[in-house]
């Protein structure tokens, strides 16, 4: 199958099960998902969808297990909403980069404030003995 309808589907895919999570779920489990993307074979018999979940431990727990027992509700609405000749069986995968990332940043800026830290220490030993330097040559 033509890898630019393949893209194409999964593309709608994402936008659709984003929607159908937003608005048509109402287990009170779910809370904040984002889709992020979605992976589905040549065929289109198997879709990944990946999402990020955010809260707390016990949050994310709860959100994944709605998820997993809505898959059923959410490959029927897809079906109705896509007009494929078989509708893929899907999957939910956690997408662990949004989180990834989030570390990285957190990283980035401790490296930046000890750099900070550091010039800040250097410009003060630096004044200190142009201080004691300049003392030196009043004398």
């Amino acid at each position: 199958m033509s890898q630019l309808r393949v893209e194409k589907v999964q593309e709608l895919m994402k936008q659709e099960v984003s929607e159908i999570i937003l608005r048509e779920l109402k287990d009170p489990r779910i809370g904040f998902v984002t889709v992020t993307s979605v992976e589905c074979t040549g065929d289109l018999r198997e879709a990944k969808i990946y999402v990020s979940l955010m809260g707390s431990e016990q949050q994310v727990k709860d959100c994944w297990a709605g998820l997993q027992s809505s898959l059923g509700f959410v490959r029927r609405e897809i079906g109705k909403r896509i007009r494929l000749r078989f509708t893929p069986e899907l999957s939910f995968v956690i997408d662990k980069s949004l989180d990834y990332s989030a570390h990285i940043q957190e990283l980035l800026l401790k490296i930046e404030a000890e750099d900070k830290a550091k010039h800040a220490a250097a410009s003060a030993v630096k004044s200190a003995a142009d201080a004691e330097h300049s003392e030196k040559e009043e004398h």
